[in-house]
């Protein structure tokens, strides 16, 4: 069986084929200060969020919000309409529509992604796409101007500076880090949502969609959409059987996971929404809990780090107060 390549909209690295799918204000720790250097709050992770208030907290938006059910369960993913004005609108219409409803994850590559979309055979019509627009503009990167941006205190070895906005893990360059104007974007880490392209950077409609459940790919960044990440479901996503074919695809067709729908939170009905919040990451509350990743203090850690990587910032999310 053959896969097109036009029809399966794979992003192209330059270096190898098997890449061919594919917030203002500073953290108050300075990069340079490590465990000794100053007191240590004594307080874990965990004590930190128990200690919370409901202002460190938000709700998504529902029109932002959107639910890929599956047999197993449903995957929550939060959209970026600041960074994907244009595929996010493409996937409201879609998931309207109900373009995705009876398609399949077709694709789950070790330590890589898995893919979702409308596969098909060489030379067979593709499920029409309704309304949604055929043709997008690359939304690679955005203007730095006018954007949240909290940022880390910490070097990153992609980008002049990284942190979140709207707790979606981003990055920017020099010149939007000295204030200067400069790019943004978001960052392939894991559970980051990508839409799928062909060679041309413009090929993208945000049909064919990928999840990074591997280590984080940032030789993405900047070479291919980013239009949202996964909120919670995470597990059912990352447990699928790897692929044995050409780049994780299944061969079988049975091998692919059936999706139910897909649809946006602001389409149902309140019984039939998952309630969730999400950690605001423009807080001294969210600088503490970076801190207190960066450098552990229980006593199980002898060396703290003094250094945390973009991706190894799990923003955390929970059930509100009142469903719990």
């Amino acid at each position: 069986m053959r896969l097109p390549v036009s029809r399966l909209r794979l992003s192209v690295a330059p270096c190898a084929a098997a890449l061919a799918l594919l917030i203002a204000g500073c953290a108050s720790t300075p990069a340079a200060d490590v465990a000794g250097t100053r007191e240590a709050d004594p307080r874990s992770t965990q004590d930190l969020l128990d200690a919370s208030t409901p202002a460190d907290w938000r709700t998504p938006d529902p029109q932002d919000t959107l639910y890929l059910d599956l047999e197993t369960g449903r995957v929550i993913i939060e959209l970026a309409p600041d960074f994907a004005p244009a595929h996010v609108a493409n996937l409201r219409t879609l998931a309207r529509e109900g373009f995705w409803d009876g398609l399949t994850l077709y694709r789950a590559q070790d330590n890589f992604v898995v893919q979702f979309g409308d596969i098909v055979e060489d030379g067979a019509p593709g499920k029409p796409i309704g309304s949604a627009r055929a043709h997008l503009p690359a939304e690679f990167d955005r203007p730095a101007a006018g954007l949240a941006f909290h940022a880390l205190p910490d070097r990153d070895g992609w980008a002049a500076q990284t942190g979140f906005s709207a707790s979606f893990p981003a990055a920017r360059d020099a010149d939007a880090q000295a204030g200067r104007g400069g790019r943004a974007w978001l960052a392939h880490c894991y559970g980051t949502l990508g839409a799928g392209r062909n060679t041309a950077p413009d090929s993208s409609n945000g049909t064919e969609l990928y999840v990074v459940t591997g280590q984080s790919p940032r030789q993405l960044d900047r070479n291919i959409t980013v239009v949202g990440r996964v909120l919670q479901g995470m597990e059912l996503l990352s447990v699928l059987p790897r692929g044995t074919g050409p780049l994780g695809f299944y061969t079988d067709p049975a091998q692919r996971t059936p999706i139910r729908a897909v649809r946006l939170a602001s389409e149902l009905p309140p019984s039939q929404r998952t309630p969730l919040e999400v950690l605001r990451t423009d807080t001294p509350l969210f600088d503490a809990v970076v801190e207190s990743r960066r450098n552990r203090r229980d006593a199980w850690y002898l060396h703290p780090a003094g250094h945390i990587d973009l991706c190894n910032i799990t923003v955390p999310v929970r059930t509100p107060t009142a469903q719990r």
